[in-house]
């Protein structure tokens, strides 16, 4: 059934959000994490070491804020005139960059990867695949709105 209620749009982009967190951002980091190439070479996926201020898994605090991402990218969806997946891609850009220049600097983390081409590509990669996976995903679980044809974005 369509619905046009942003509420429940937003709840189903939060779905995809977070569940391409565990399907496809977790696997990108499982292949990172098997490879081992040096430099880009990551720890074992699914982290549940504590996260601060409120020591939830690091995997369910992945998982959340990836929900919120998808929440805004469903919201979005009206105004995207390309493909959700190659969109979703610029969405885990988005987030990995945001991850890098915003978020590290308040958990005490060096900005930027501290500068690291590695950090930047790990990054990239996985938010790449997290985002492929909330735009593949988000159209499973319901219709989303499209532009129409001629509508500017």
């Amino acid at each position: 059934m369509a619905s046009n209620n942003p509420g429940l749009l937003a709840l189903r982009g939060f779905i995809a959000g977070a569940l391409a967190t565990l399907i496809f951002h977790q696997a990108a980091w499982e292949v990172l994490h098997l490879l081992d190439v040096p430099g880009l070479g990551m720890p074992a996926p699914f982290p549940m070491a504590p996260t601060h201020p409120f020591g939830v898994p690091r995997i369910a605090s992945l998982a959340f804020w990836a929900g919120i991402y998808g929440a805004i990218f469903a919201l979005l969806t009206r105004r995207i005139h390309t493909p959700l997946w190659l969109a979703g891609i610029a969405l885990g850009v988005v987030a990995g960059l945001t991850s890098g220049l915003i978020v590290s600097p308040f958990r005490g983390d060096p900005i930027a990867f501290g500068g690291s081409a590695y950090g930047l590509a790990r990054s990239m990669i996985i938010n790449g695949f997290w985002g492929l996976g909330v735009g593949l995903i988000l159209p499973l679980l319901g219709r989303v709105p499209r532009p129409a044809a001629g509508e500017p974005a």
